[in-house]
């Protein structure tokens, strides 16, 4: 269930209705001379950024060098080259794909994760992995630095995202990853499989069917508020898989339940930490609740300067009422939280 779009920012446009809206991709009759791969791609921006698509240019270079088989680089240096009907009817599709709003990652089953390091398969089972969990695993890797070996839990792993690129970077560790869903431990095994990497995958709600103590626990879970999963992009409403992404009232449930888990006897090591993704209002309330349950707590931002992260480490003990209140005051987010 790993990494949900930035919950509680405003939503993308909605297309509008009609034909515009409808997916229908049919070219202008009145055009003159071959469609070349320059011409192809400024009719798409044009289509996509008309119904309201965001990014419309990348999602066309995307697409189009997804359907010739190139790359994006390719596109450029070949923008004269003619393309001919079957390759033409192949991008067509996928056009159609991306205009009822299917997201460009599960077109191509692939997204790019971590720095680029690793290439994950995704489909509708799994939410698409997003940059802002880069700066979760960037943290814990980290912090692991002053470890020789260790244990790592990556819970709701979705496609397996963070316990892959923690596994990517130190193969000396030994990661878990679970999750509720067994299709989406289904995907995260085969990208496992795939990238040759040993991560041991646990079906569990939470933490109720593992043991040990670990080193560091990493969560991207649900965090949106029931209330404003209507609101969200087309892209997410229609295709991601809403229990990735339903957190309840506060859209803090589960990280609620994972909290008071995490931090039992014998579960966090006396060094350990635990790190937690949030939405853009959420990390106040999240290190106040780290706090209660005994456990040092700050942030980390994302480039748009939004605290995205929030970790609880072992070492202090309980706070004071007066030093969360602090904490609360200083963690309003700078910026907008679009």
């Amino acid at each position: 269930m790993t990494q949900p779009p930035d919950h509680g920012a405003p939503p993308a446009p909605a297309p509008p209705g009609g034909p515009q809206g409808s997916g229908s991709v049919s070219e202008p009759s009145e055009r003159r001379g071959p469609w070349t791969i320059g011409a192809l791609l400024r009719w798409t921006q044009t289509r996509f950024a008309s119904v309201g698509i965001p990014d419309a240019r990348l999602d066309a270079e995307h697409l189009l060098a997804f359907a010739l088989g190139c790359s994006r680089m390719t596109l450029y240096v070949d923008h004269d080259r003619p393309v001919d009907d079957a390759q033409r009817a192949r991008f067509r599709e996928l056009v159609r794909r991306r205009l009822a709003r299917e997201p460009v990652a599960y077109i191509e089953g692939k997204r790019g994760f971590h720095a680029l390091g690793l290439e994950l398969a995704v489909d509708r089972r799994v939410l698409v992995p997003r940059p802002e969990t880069e700066h979760l695993v960037d943290w814990l890797l980290e912090d692991m630095a002053r470890h020789e070996g260790g244990r790592v839990l990556d819970v709701g792993t979705g496609s397996g995202a963070i316990a892959l690129a923690v596994a990517h970077r130190r193969p000396d560790l030994e990661v878990v990853a679970s999750d509720v869903s067994a299709d989406a431990l289904d995907v995260a095994r085969a990208n496992a499989e795939r990238l040759a990497l040993p991560v041991t995958f646990v079906r569990s709600d939470l933490l109720s069917e593992l043991t040990g103590e670990w080193t560091a626990i990493a969560a991207n879970l649900p965090y949106i508020r029931t209330d404003v999963l209507a609101t969200l992009a087309p892209e997410v409403v229609a295709h991601e898989p809403r229990l990735a992404l339903d957190g309840g009232a506060d859209g803090l449930d589960v990280i609620r339940r994972l909290v008071e888990q995490a931090t039992r006897p014998g579960v966090l090591a006396d060094d350990g930490a635990i790190y937690l993704e949030v939405g853009f209002d959420q990390a106040a309330v999240v290190v106040e609740l780290l706090r209660a349950h005994g456990l040092d707590a700050d942030t980390r931002s994302d480039h748009a300067r939004i605290p995205r992260v929030v970790r609880g480490r072992r070492g202090r003990g309980e706070c004071t009422a007066v030093e969360i209140a602090s904490s609360v005051e200083n963690l309003e987010p700078s910026g907008s939280p679009a």
